[in-house]
């Protein structure tokens, strides 16, 4: 018993040794943390052959943050398959990697205790043609690309001031934006100028620098003889379809999007067919107009032509046979992915105005027609009138020098408030919203204000003046 108290006071004086000599501080501090602000996730855009300069601000509580840290800056060159690696504080650097966006990284090392924290950022390059306005006008016959800033300084026919001893061709009809894929840095990036010239075709111009860069001919595996232009969109973010020579054309998808021939157009869709410019891609198929047999023709979602193989809907009697128009001059046809559609045609006796529910997404694939009447505005009409439609199926068209808006609910046929001091409009187009249309007339371009209560009148603040020749298309680039 007694060497049990023995055992017991020799522990409890273990014990009590170990505490008074632990002398340890138990107010411990880990060291501070850098904090860096403004670089995370950002998106810095570059201007080519101008200084980029990164300085985002940094902060070391304790310590001083230039001293007691390392930077490390490092962009990847996806087309190189590296990545490019600088040191030092703040990032300095004569920018000259090309346009378009680079994923970056800023490491920064904590020297006192080794830690290491990153930061993922983006790098955009630009060029002085990244950011504004690009016009292709018609003056005198001849195709013309001016640029205008986004202070509406406005660059005249730059194509030709750039490249002296170069032009465009001629009878320019549509500028194509070929865009690249955001998440793809080496898909390509063009602007197909698209003329009406049979002796030089159209051209391709690099957008950064509005450079020419090739022939449009160079977009087919095997060129035709001639490239008669119609229309081109855009589909499935840089695929181009449209109609060239009356035939549909779409590009190639069946290589990577980096590779060279990716959207290039092989043969046009077979069928025995010559296609208006104006068609319609739906979900599940191409809509058209064969100025042929003079009938509506629908092609399946790859473009496989199916001709008139659509049903009519279940009447007896019709307003009108789709199969079977019997008129040549379609004046502007835009349908509906599906529902309400209309169509205006022309002949020696007016225009017409054609509306029929379009099915063709649906299982029953039909085009049922609904109502054929004298259009409200046929003696405004002209061969060389400019039409688009907004998403609720109201017409603006125009009429030598005035703009009209059509509605044809209540067939209400009404003038806007723009005047352009009697110069003839060349160009329409609508923005994606429907509130504003940009309007061409020989020398300027035009906003309109089209929002609910207002009546097309003009934004003085965002007319353009200089452009030679009369507009055809424009293009507004934001990044």
């Amino acid at each position: 018993m007694k060497s049990k108290y023995i055992y017991l006071l020799a522990i409890v004086a273990l014990f009590y040794t170990s505490c008074k000599k632990d002398l340890g501080n138990y107010d411990y501090s880990p060291p501070s943390e850098p904090v860096i602000e403004g670089i995370r996730n950002a998106n810095i855009p570059a201007l080519i052959g101008d200084s980029l300069i990164i300085k985002p601000q940094v902060s070391l509580a304790g310590a001083d943050p230039l001293k007691d840290l390392s930077f490390e800056w490092r962009i990847l060159l996806l087309e190189e398959l590296r990545e490019l690696s600088f040191t030092g504080y703040p990032f300095k650097m004569l920018f000259n990697l090309g346009t378009g966006e680079r994923a970056a990284k800023l490491i920064v090392t904590d020297k006192r205790n080794g830690l290491i924290y990153k930061y993922d950022f983006k790098i955009t390059g630009t060029t002085q043609f990244s950011t504004g306005t690009v016009v292709l006008s018609n003056e005198g016959g001849k195709g013309k690309l001016s640029f205008v800033k986004s202070d509406n300084t406005v660059l005249a026919n730059i194509y030709e001031t750039l490249q002296p001893g170069l032009v465009l061709p001629n009878n320019p009809v549509q500028l194509y934006y070929s865009k690249p894929l955001p998440y793809q840095l080496l898909s390509k990036e063009e602007y197909w100028i698209m003329c009406n010239d049979a002796s030089t075709g159209s051209v391709i111009v690099n957008p950064s620098t509005l450079f020419f860069k090739d022939n449009f001919r160079s977009q087919f595996f095997l060129p035709p003889s001639t490239v008669t232009p119609g229309h081109l969109e855009t589909f499935m973010g840089t695929i181009s379809h449209g109609v060239i020579n009356g035939k549909l054309y779409v590009g190639v998808q069946s290589t990577a999007p980096f590779a060279p021939d990716y959207g290039k157009y092989a043969n046009p869709q077979p069928g025995d067919y010559e296609l208006s410019p104006m068609f319609t891609k739906g979900g599940s198929f191409y809509l058209g107009y064969d100025t042929k047999i003079k009938a509506f023709v629908v092609f399946d979602g790859g473009g496989s032509y199916l001709g008139t193989n659509y049903g009519t809907g279940t009447a007896t009697t019709l307003p009108f046979n789709p199969k079977n128009i019997g008129m040549s001059n379609l004046v502007y046809f835009k349908a509906s992915e599906s529902g309400t559609t209309y169509a205006f045609f022309r002949d020696e006796t007016g225009t017409w105005e054609y509306r029929f529910n379009n099915r063709l997404n649906e299982g029953t694939k039909e085009i049922v027609p609904e109502q054929k009447r004298k259009f409200a505005g046929s003696s405004l009409v002209l061969a060389d009138s400019k039409w688009v439609r907004n998403n609720l199926n109201v017409f603006y068209f125009s009429s030598a020098d005035k703009i009209y808006r059509y509605n044809p609910i209540n067939e209400e046929v009404r003038a806007l408030d723009a005047n352009f001091g009697g110069k003839k409009v060349s160009m329409i187009k609508i923005s994606a919203d429907d509130n504003t249309l940009t309007v061409g007339v020989e020398g300027a371009l035009y906003s309109l204000d089209v929002t609910v209560g207002k009546n097309g009148n003009i934004v003085e603040a965002k007319t353009i003046n200089g452009i030679p020749g009369s507009p055809v298309d424009v293009l507004v680039r934001t990044n």
